[in-house]
């Protein structure tokens, strides 16, 4: 069963300089708020805030770890479609000596990248992921910029 939702009829009107504005929407664009009311609502209410967190280091080393798990999936097809193209010619004895001879390595190549591919997926969503605490209007008054 559906939970009645209280339509809001009353409105509360706030003036402000061009200041306060500017830096009450700096705090806006620094929480997960999607509109002045929603955040103004929180704060009068006092219930938490949720501020959004960058970490630039985190960036950097996400990107970089993009970066790498191309490169690994690039790697991985080119060795596939080789090994694959071998295949086509193991009717000459020494391909298919070669062949039997590197399928161990293949094997445990396919699966440590395949291996270091998920890992740096997990890690990729942990950091994208990672947010600070909610907080209350209270705890954020020391953030306010001046």
């Amino acid at each position: 069963m559906k939970k009645a939702i209280e339509v809001r009829k009353k409105m509360i009107v706030i003036r402000m300089n061009n200041t306060e504005f500017k830096n009450f929407e700096k705090l806006i664009k620094r929480t997960t708020a999607r509109s002045v009311s929603e955040y103004a609502r929180q704060l009068l209410l006092a219930k938490p805030v949720i501020v959004k967190f960058r970490n630039i280091s985190a960036d950097v080393f996400l990107s970089e770890l993009l970066s790498i798990k191309k490169e690994l999936n690039g790697i991985g097809n080119n060795f596939n479609q080789a090994v694959h193209a071998l295949h086509l010619l193991e009717r000459i004895p020494e391909f298919r000596e070669w062949i039997q001879n590197n399928a161990f390595l293949h094997k445990a190549l396919t699966n440590k990248i395949e291996e270091i591919r998920l890992r740096m997926s997990q890690i990729y969503d942990e950091l994208v992921e990672e947010k600070t605490p909610a907080k209350t209007p209270h705890e954020m008054d020391d953030q306010v910029p001046h």
